[in-house]
């Protein structure tokens, strides 16, 4: 069993997952940074950037979608140093297009992607978690989970259904004094934004603005902290007002 508030980002290479890991280190955990196959030069810069800040930082290679080789990385990273203090589920990948038009591809990586992406992480870290009778667990939907977007309804279904994965696995850990919760980001300045028209996307939100990453890594550190540890099975739109 270890002490030490060492948290897992999935996805952490770019955007929010990148930001989060910054800010996570600022505020004193250890994040061990996930990555995909090719990006380990990426991954080496972040993780000596986090180390240029005075942060503590490690890489662990997996594909949120390849069960076995999350299952494969996972235990051998538990084996090695103990149980996560947290999890940031993160990853995740959007194919867009209406319905109608929409092929088995665009359905099925993002539905194995983002939603399958839960039980692939999360299964083999679990138990060493609630072993140790402490833990958090963040997962990032979206404002398309919670309300439902046009073009996204592989997406939706994908975010959607990580709400409800979050909220039933809240009920079954909280007496492991563990929590579980979701953040729904809203329109946030990152690359999946790209080919969106922002001047119209803006005037639906109230604050004006499109969201930035440092707006949702700090409510994810938030999560993560002691100070949270009351707050489980909820779901923290962090969107500018969008409803």
């Amino acid at each position: 069993m270890s002490d030490k508030r060492t948290v897992l980002v999935t996805g952490a290479l770019r955007g929010i997952g990148r930001e989060c890991c910054i800010q996570l280190a600022q505020d004193g955990f250890e994040v061990v940074i996930n990555y995909r196959g090719a990006n380990v030069g990426k991954a080496e810069t972040l993780k000596k950037e986090i180390e240029s800040i005075g942060g503590s930082a490690s890489l662990i290679k997996f594909d949120i979608s390849n069960r076995e080789e999350c299952r494969q990385a996972l235990e051998a990273y538990l084996e090695a140093n103990g149980s996560f203090w947290g999890v940031v589920l993160n990853a995740g990948i959007c194919r867009d297009n209406v319905f109608v038009a929409m092929d088995d591809d665009d359905w099925d990586s993002v539905l194995r992607t983002n939603l399958d992406g839960f039980y692939n992480v999360l299964h083999p870290v679990m138990m060493a978690m609630c072993k140790q009778r402490k833990g958090r667990v963040v997962v990032l939907s979206s404002v398309s989970g919670v309300m439902g977007n046009r073009g996204q309804v592989n997406y939706s279904a994908s975010k959607a259904g990580l709400i409800g994965a979050a909220k039933a696995l809240a009920l079954e850990v909280a007496s492991r004094n563990i929590t579980v919760n979701a953040v729904a980001p809203g329109v946030i300045e990152t690359d999946m934004i790209e080919g969106l028209p922002l001047e119209e996307v803006q005037k639906m939100i109230p604050m004006k603005r499109l969201g930035k990453p440092e707006d949702i890594a700090a409510a994810v550190s938030f999560l993560l902290s002691e100070n949270a540890g009351y707050i489980t099975r909820q779901v923290i739109s962090v969107n500018g007002g969008l409803q």
